[in-house]
């Protein structure tokens, strides 16, 4: 077996690699720091499983992920990720994600959703499987954050977060001119008027911590 690990945390990849390799005793490790690096070996190597972090310097992992998806459509990529499994789960499972877990799950969790994507399945904690049913469920209407696009999702959650403009800007590699059309069409979506009412949203619907 082949694992691409990418974190832009090196003690976090070694972490992830000696958890694995007591388990898969014949793997190949791989490790990427960045989304660039990350791209960059997928395309031009062979893998059996990617496991990605979502949040990194530049491009995010949510852009690697459905790049992944859209190029390499059969290569499970696990999310494993420092955000709470219902800010950003289903919307990861949606764009091509195998599967989906904190940092803060159990080494032996981490092995088995392993095997269970590799194998071709999908990997969901049972919370977020109870959770998901819940949802479909109750047939609701589309909530406002859902309206918007995996961009406009982030800049909601940093403005959220309370950064400023310029703060944002820098943390997503983008014009401080690019952030203001963000939040304009994130407000026009969502039928908010203020960066306070986004926040009071955000907070109320657990999209920030």
């Amino acid at each position: 077996m082949r694992i691409l690990i990418t974190d832009d945390h090196a003690v976090v990849r070694q972490g992830l690699k000696q958890i694995l390799a007591t388990e898969f005793r014949r793997a190949e490790f791989g490790e990427a720091g960045n989304a660039a690096e990350a791209i960059e070996r997928v395309w031009h190597e062979s893998w059996d499983v990617v496991i990605l972090d979502i949040s990194m310097p530049g491009r995010t992992g949510l852009e690697v992920l459905k790049e992944i998806h859209q190029h390499r459509p059969k290569l499970p990529v696990l999310v494993l990720s420092m955000h709470p499994e219902d800010q950003f789960a289903v919307r990861l499972l949606k764009v091509g994600a195998s599967g989906y877990m904190t940092k803060e799950s159990a080494p032996d969790a981490l092995v088995g959703a392993v095997k269970k994507v590799v194998a071709g399945g999908r990997y969901v904690s049972p919370a977020l499987a109870e959770k998901m049913a819940s949802y479909l469920a109750l047939d609701l209407h589309t909530a406002p954050h859902e309206r918007l696009s995996d961009r406009e999702f982030l800049v909601l959650r940093l403005i959220a977060s309370g950064k400023t403009p310029t703060q944002i800007a820098h943390d997503l590699s983008l014009s401080v001119k690019t952030i203001s059309t963000y939040r304009t069409r994130i407000l026009e979506k969502t039928g908010m008027a203020s960066n306070a009412e986004l926040t009071h949203y955000a907070i109320q619907n657990r999209l920030v911590e």
